[in-house]
C-alpha cells in the first residue's frame, strides 16, 4: 500500500491490485494475468477434453501473459511521479 500525505494534512492511500478494473475505478496500478489470454487457453483445454483426452493427463497451466495498468490521475493526486520507463512498459495508462 502506498500512503501519501497532502500538505493540508489529509492522508491518501492506494494499493497495487491484481485486476485492471480496480485501476479504472481509481486505484494506482495493477499487475496481473491477462484474463482474455487465460480464457483462450482454457478453451483449448475444453476442446481437448471434448475430443476424449483425460483431464488427469493434462498438465496444469499457469498464466503466461500479464498486464500492467497505471492510473496517472491517481498518481498525480498522491503526489507521485511515475517514471517514463514504467509508463512505457505499461499495457494501459489511464490519464
Amino acid at each position: 500500500m502506498i500512503v501519501a500525505e497532502h500538505p493540508c494534512g489529509a492522508v491518501h492511500a492506494s494499493a497495487v491490485y491484481f485486476e485492471r478494473a480496480f485501476v479504472a475505478a481509481g486505484g494506482l496500478l495493477s499487475y496481473g494475468p491477462d484474463r482474455i489470454d487465460m480464457y483462450r487457453r482454457a478453451a483449448s483445454y475444453v476442446d481437448r477434453i471434448l475430443k476424449g483426452e483425460k483431464p488427469a493427463d493434462m498438465p496444469v497451466q499457469a498464466p503466461t501473459k500479464y498486464q500492467l495498468a497505471i492510473n496517472l490521475k491517481t498518481a498525480k493526486a498522491l503526489g507521485l511521479d511515475v517514471p517514463m520507463h514504467l509508463q512505457q512498459l505499461a499495457d494501459e495508462l489511464i490519464e
